[in-house]
């Protein structure tokens, strides 16, 4: 690789290794794992550096390399560092609400299946427009359209809180 295409790689890589980090973070659900997925994508487009400059797109290249690297990822189904159950946590004062609901909406994101995941997180957290992310994808808009209704739909389902007032106790007669 000419010093140039290296120089311009660093630069790269020292402007894009937060936002590409947070991006992974969404993708994975974990710290560790999300540095991995970055610099396994880097690497990946490191290899290739020259070529992508000339198509003008490394941050399209390397997001496309993390999503398809944490889909395969999850496919191989490693083990994972088992999260402590609710039980063991000690109970947070209502002054940290936000991060609750912060942890919450991370967990039901993890729990989506990898390509609805990359969708949201693209769509909504990285404020891609849907043809960029069906092109990202390499799927149609209607796919990013559906997927994303889909997946915000279980997202609320997952955090909305459960009804106190059932279906029975609406027909039952008070006198």
């Amino acid at each position: 690789m000419p010093d140039d295409d290296e120089e311009r790689f660093r630069e790269f890589v020292s402007q894009q290794w937060g936002p590409l980090t947070r991006t992974a973070y969404l993708l994975t659900g974990d710290r560790g794992a999300a540095e991995d997925l970055v610099q396994s994508a880097l690497e990946k487009t490191h290899r290739r550096w020259s070529r992508i400059l000339r198509k003008d797109a490394p941050g399209a290249y390397v997001r496309r390399t993390m999503i398809n690297t944490a889909v395969s990822w999850r496919r191989r189904r490693r083990t994972i560092e088992v999260p402590l159950l609710d039980a063991d946590t000690i109970a947070t004062p209502d002054a940290y609400q936000h991060a609750e609901s912060r942890h919450q909406l991370l967990a039901a994101l993890r729990r989506l299946p990898p390509r609805m995941r990359a969708v949201l997180v693209l769509r909504y957290f990285e404020d891609l427009s849907e043809a960029d992310v069906a092109r990202l994808l390499d799927c149609s808009t209607g796919t990013v359209k559906s997927q994303a209704s889909r997946g915000l739909a279980r997202l609320r389902a997952d955090l909305e809180p459960p009804s106190t007032i059932t279906e029975t106790s609406l027909q039952e007669d008070p006198a």
